[in-house]
């Protein structure tokens, strides 16, 4: 979850030229993230070459309003999402733009149709639209004591799927930064369940070609507990809503805040994982650092990598870190570039050496399988 989008009315950098957008590749197949699963699929040799990987990057937006003293000081700094986009598509790999709703849409900014004829020009697609409840919602979202204010959350939500058909997204993410508590007796914790339950299947019954994904968070600085802290209880959530199109997106930093494994996560989730999030960080508690892909856990990096290839994910790849103190386009590039080289990883293990360790327990059968993956 990311920090608020600057309202500064400030003009757009000047339009990326036709060259440099040939001169950018945007990566993935696209349609065909099923041949990620394809085990005669060969290996890629040149490692520079994106289009043939076989899913689309994407990366937080917000992210644009960081390091702008790289930028050309004669230009005006990117203040809009508009003027973000222009900045991320820069990144060499990134195919997809993820935006948040309401927050990347005013009309004092631009609306769903001219986001999605700036996409088109750029080359992008649109991946998900994700929730940002606005401040009025600090009691509660779907969880609001006022059933006024409920409903106001749900009718929001469900005009976020509007913005995701126009903007051709099939995933609408939702992660409420407002639905818990944050002391014993507080709330009436099955109440707030089932509030939930009943507004995503209204959700998912209003919008069945929509892909409703739950995005869930131990704990926050809005909220101390949220009603869905951990991937268990996410899936219990699931389960009770009962809804062919719902399903979860998984962050590998809340995992990591919620003492779980990422990798067992994703294996549990299965084919109701609709979009993971990816970003490192140092599990301090309540602390969401969003470092790098793999840079502070790459053992769990890479087997979480597996699992994503074992169940046959079909979503996207976001990077939802914070590279306040980093060039945030070269940030994004190592990013992909170290997605790549853990699933090239993946690809070349073998599978009868995985399944002698697992069926073994071998400790340390997995760390060698994991430092001959890493080394190669």
């Amino acid at each position: 979850p990311s920090e608020e989008v600057s309202s500064h009315g400030v003009a757009a950098p000047a339009a990326v030229s036709s060259s440099q957008m040939e001169a950018i590749p945007r990566g993935g197949t696209g349609d065909d993230a099923d041949a990620a699963n394809d085990q005669s699929q060969s290996a890629n040799t040149d490692k520079d070459h994106d289009d043939d990987f076989p899913f689309l990057f994407g990366s937080r937006l917000n992210s644009m309003k960081d390091r702008l003293d790289l930028l050309d000081p004669s230009q005006s700094p990117p203040s809009t999402p508009r003027d973000y986009v222009l900045r991320q598509s820069q990144i060499r790999g990134l195919g997809c733009i993820d935006f948040n709703y309401p927050q990347h849409f005013s009309p004092r900014h631009w609306t769903p149709q001219e986001a999605k004829q700036t996409l088109d020009r750029l080359g992008l697609r649109a991946g998900a639209v994700c929730l940002r409840y606005p401040p009025e919602f600090a009691r509660g979202a779907m969880n609001h004591p006022d059933p006024s204010a409920r409903r106001a959350a749900i009718e929001l939500t469900k005009r976020a799927a509007d913005v995701a058909e126009i903007l051709g997204a099939e995933e609408v993410v939702v992660w409420s930064a407002y639905d818990g508590y944050d002391y014993p007796f507080q709330v009436d914790y099955r109440e707030k369940w089932t509030q939930l339950v009943d507004a995503f299947r209204e959700c998912c019954d209003a919008h069945p070609d929509i892909r409703w994904s739950l995005e869930f968070k131990p704990t926050d600085e809005n909220t101390r507990f949220f009603t869905v802290p951990s991937t268990g209880a996410a899936m219990m959530l699931v389960k009770e809503i009962d809804r062919p199109n719902m399903g979860l997106t998984l962050d590998m930093g809340h995992m990591l805040m919620a003492g779980e494994n990422p990798a067992q996560s994703i294996a549990m989730v299965g084919d109701k994982l609709f979009g993971i999030q990816l970003n490192d960080g140092y599990t301090r508690l309540a602390a969401e650092d969003g470092m790098m892909f793999g840079s502070i856990h790459p053992s769990m990096a890479l087997e979480a990598m597996y699992q994503l290839r074992r169940i046959g994910f079909k979503g996207h790849f976001y990077f939802d870190t914070f590279p306040q103190r980093t060039d945030p386009v070269k940030e994004a590039e190592y990013n992909i570039r170290r997605v790549k080289e853990f699933w090239r990883a993946v690809e070349k293990m073998d599978e009868n050496e995985l399944e002698n360790v697992a069926r073994e327990h071998d400790a340390l059968g997995a760390l060698k399988l994991v430092d001959d993956a890493l080394r190669r």
